[in-house]
């Protein structure tokens, strides 16, 4: 167990506080926000005391009790402030192995996601309940795995068990697309030889920028005629993206990326986590500002995609 956990198990017996129950620490200083977060913490099986202002905690972030989650509700808070806040909050729960729930809106999307870094962060952009209590109930398990069984007596009473089950079921949903994923799609995969023939292995790809915009452009054109939900397919859409990019040798930004998905801002944030994870995508912080952070392809993404390009020249087929 990492000494900061332990410290924080010995604080919340010396508060009285009933340690087998995760904790929940809500930042916000909207009514609306904190309402909110409170509500998703409740629903999700959490002890919340009264919500913090975002002023009181660039102030003393690390004296206002024990908490397993920590619940960000950016929506009005001022740049200066937000940023304290979120780097504080980005060095605790590195420091305890907390988990953190960040709700931002639109145009804060580049600066949460250059100031929270950590492993265990989950960035919500205007969600809805739902999403909020799925995403705390999976941040509680993520923060609280190591100490659960010691943190708790080994003849649990068959409600407490009842609750377990239907909080690990309501994680399993809220990290469903997540999960499946990373098992069905956790790569590239390897070349596939019935497509090859003598000397493809050394063929340049002969693709350019303009030409991967036009897919895109095209794949965007779709929606003028059906509803753009029916082709939903983000992860290959940013993959694009970030294809273009790249050959144009140009950055791109979190929020421009989750637009490029064409998905609710939410769902986007989501799959950037999920191909990072993959291997796909990587994270370029720009040192010239500490507020922003790119997205884009690894070595692994860039082979990915340039083979497919020329697998797809090959077969004479267009790139789709």
């Amino acid at each position: 167990m990492r000494r900061g956990k332990l410290a924080m198990l010995n604080e919340g017996i010396a508060r009285g506080y009933d340690v087998s129950a995760p904790r929940a620490l809500v930042i916000a200083d909207a009514a609306e926000g904190a309402r909110a977060a409170l509500h998703a913490a409740a629903l999700a099986g959490c002890e919340t005391r009264p919500p913090l202002s975002f002023a009181a905690a660039a102030h003393d972030f690390g004296g206002h009790g024990v908490a397993d989650v920590i619940l960000i509700e950016a929506a009005g808070v001022p740049d200066p402030l937000l940023d304290v806040v979120l780097a504080r909050a980005d060095t605790m729960a590195r420091e305890r192995s907390l988990g953190i729930v960040a709700a931002v809106l639109p145009e804060q999307i580049d600066a949460a996601a250059a100031l929270l870094s950590g492993p265990r962060v989950q960035l919500l952009c205007m969600p809805s309940d739902s999403e909020r209590v799925a995403a705390v109930t999976a941040a509680k398990w993520m923060a609280r795995g190591e100490v659960h069984d010691v943190s708790r007596d080994a003849d649990v009473m068959p409600f407490q068990r009842l609750h377990e089950e239907v909080a690990r079921l309501a994680d399993t949903l809220g990290r469903l697309v997540r999960e499946e994923a990373r098992q069905q799609h956790a790569g590239v995969r390897g070349p596939v030889s019935g497509y090859r023939g003598p000397g493809d292995e050394a063929a340049a790809v002969d693709i350019d920028a303009p030409q991967v915009r036009a897919v895109i452009r095209a794949r965007r054109m779709r929606g003028q005629f059906f509803g753009s939900e029916l082709f939903a397919d983000p992860a290959w859409d940013m993959l694009l993206d970030l294809f273009a990019a790249g050959l144009e040798r140009r950055r791109v930004s979190v929020s421009s990326l989750c637009i490029a998905a064409a998905v609710p801002p939410t769902t986007a944030l989501r799959w950037i986590g999920t191909l990072h994870d993959a291997g796909l995508f990587e994270r370029q912080a720009d040192p010239s500002d500490r507020r922003r952070a790119y997205i884009g392809l690894s070595a692994k993404g860039i082979e990915g995609m340039k083979s497919y390009a020329g697998a797809v020249k090959r077969a004479g087929l267009p790139l789709v």
